[in-house]
């Protein structure tokens, strides 16, 4: 079974993977991988170059976006948002636990006028709680749409 966490048609959020990951990623037809865990934030986990090397081979699009103790700036939102318009197909998006990138991808997402709550609604089916950002969610939300 796929630990990829569908957040919505085109985007799926993932805790760490693996370049046996990023094989299972192609297969089920994404196009773009975004990294948005560190490296060197865990022992053992594989790094950027890594994975970017596992996505070039398998014929998918990488980005490495990531997030660390600064948070999620606007210009890692700026980031995200380039990404996922130059996806061209499905996107997976990964961290340790796949919260990091829900997160960002809802602000992402807010940031060009999606719903809020559909955003809130999306991530919690997935099994990410990301309602304590609601206010921020709706702010970016109303600032796209004027």
């Amino acid at each position: 079974m796929s630990k990829f966490r569908k957040l919505s048609t085109q985007v799926a959020a993932s805790p760490q993977i693996t370049a046996e990951d990023v094989a299972t990623a192609a297969r089920e037809g994404f196009s773009m991988i975004i990294n948005n865990r560190p490296d060197g934030e865990e022992d053992g986990q594989p790094s950027s170059t890594e994975i970017g090397a596992a996505a070039q081979a398998h014929g998918l699009a990488y980005r490495y976006i990531p997030v660390t103790s600064s948070g999620m700036t606007p210009e890692r939102i700026a980031e995200t948002v380039a990404a996922l318009e130059e996806a061209g197909g499905r996107t997976l998006a990964y961290c340790r636990s796949g919260t990091r990138s829900t997160f960002l991808w809802a602000l992402a997402e807010a940031s060009r006028g999606a719903s809020p709550q559909e955003l809130i609604e999306a991530a919690d089916a997935a099994g990410y709680n990301i309602s304590m950002i609601a206010g921020v969610l709706t702010d970016l939300s109303n600032k796209a749409r004027q």
